[in-house]
């Protein structure tokens, strides 16, 4: 079987005006990237946010993404990803299906269980145990699915329920937009494994916050096993599966040992650790093309998302590997 083809895509959070977010969308485009995704956080500055060791994201997610795609013409425009505990389902489904249709079929949906305590906290959204939380991510991707489907579906499920009327629009892609679902334990990539199109690797983030014990348990040796996880939970369908990962440790520079030693040693790793690390690309354009190459081998990950503020410097990667 032929290796997936590479995709590229760019995670931004802010912008200084409008035109600024429309620009850089079509530079995006123009730079052969797949998708702009944006991620779904709503605190402002303070001591919330701090807490959480999380960076700011200035714009809502649906309405920045409804804007880029107006913008561009061939971007997918995407979430890494909703958190289900923000938006109703109901709700969210009908934004899902009015961006897939204005865009024209250019949406990838992606959803998630949510981990950011503080936020919650914040907001005075209740912060349950993850298993709760995935059994509601769980019957929201089916509710979600049924009412971009046909008929009226009558769902009345432990979390979610909708009953008694259709889903309108209907989205373009069918039988529905690319679903992607994200996490770092087990449990949410079983069910990515079973219900998504694209499974979106992250850290386990258990602790709530951002911190090196996350960036621990997704190591290029821990990852091995959460691939391992999904492709037993798939069967069938684990081919069909798109493999995708945040790099966010992205840095391209000519001495990738210094870079990755200062890394490592800030989360408690090796520099070797750090340069095969699946969220870090550390090194030349022909040597994170390399790196790319052997992880697409050995993982299956063809689907990589960068930060914004690498998106020019890595852009020659995207022209050799697209």
């Amino acid at each position: 079987m032929a290796p997936r083809p590479f995709r590229f895509a760019v995670q931004t959070f802010s912008a200084s005006s409008g035109k600024e977010w429309r620009d850089r969308a079509r530079r995006i485009e123009e730079l052969g990237y797949s998708a702009l995704h944006l991620a779904d956080h709503f605190i402002g500055p303070g001591p919330a946010l701090e807490a959480t060791n999380h960076p700011l994201q200035e714009l809502a997610a649906v309405p920045a993404m409804a804007v880029a795609a107006e913008a561009t013409e061939t971007l997918r425009i995407g979430c890494r990803v909703f958190c289900i505990d923000y938006h109703q389902p109901a709700v969210l489904a009908k934004e899902a299906a009015t961006l897939d249709f204005f865009s024209e079929g250019r949406l990838e949906l992606g959803l998630g269980a949510g981990w950011l305590q503080g936020e919650y906290e914040a907001a005075g959204i209740p912060f349950d145990s993850p298993g709760v939380r995935i059994e509601r991510l769980e019957e929201t991707v089916g509710l979600i699915k049924a009412l971009m489907g046909e008929g009226e579906p009558r769902i009345r499920g432990k979390h979610v329920q909708a009953e008694g009327f259709a889903g309108v629009p209907k989205p373009v892609q069918k039988p529905h937009p690319p679903i992607m679902i994200g996490g770092g334990g087990k449990k949410v990539l079983g069910l990515a494994a079973r219900e998504a199109d694209i499974v979106s690797f992250n850290f386990n983030n258990r602790s709530g916050v951002i911190g090196p014990d996350g960036v621990r348990t997704a190591t290029a040796e821990a990852t091995e096993k959460k691939v391992a996880w999904v492709r037993e939970c798939a069967g069938d369908r684990a081919d069909e599966l798109e493999l995708e990962v945040g790099a966010y440790f992205t840095f391209v520079t000519d001495d990738a040992q210094a870079m990755a030693k200062g890394m490592g040693g800030a989360f408690g790793l090796s520099p070797e650790d750090m340069i095969h690390h699946p969220h870090a690309l550390i090194g030349t354009v022909d040597g994170i093309c390399e790196e790319l190459e052997r992880r697409r081998e050995t993982l299956g990950m063809s689907y990589v998302t960068i930060g914004d503020n690498v998106m020019e410097a890595f852009a020659p990667v995207v022209a050799k590997l697209s």
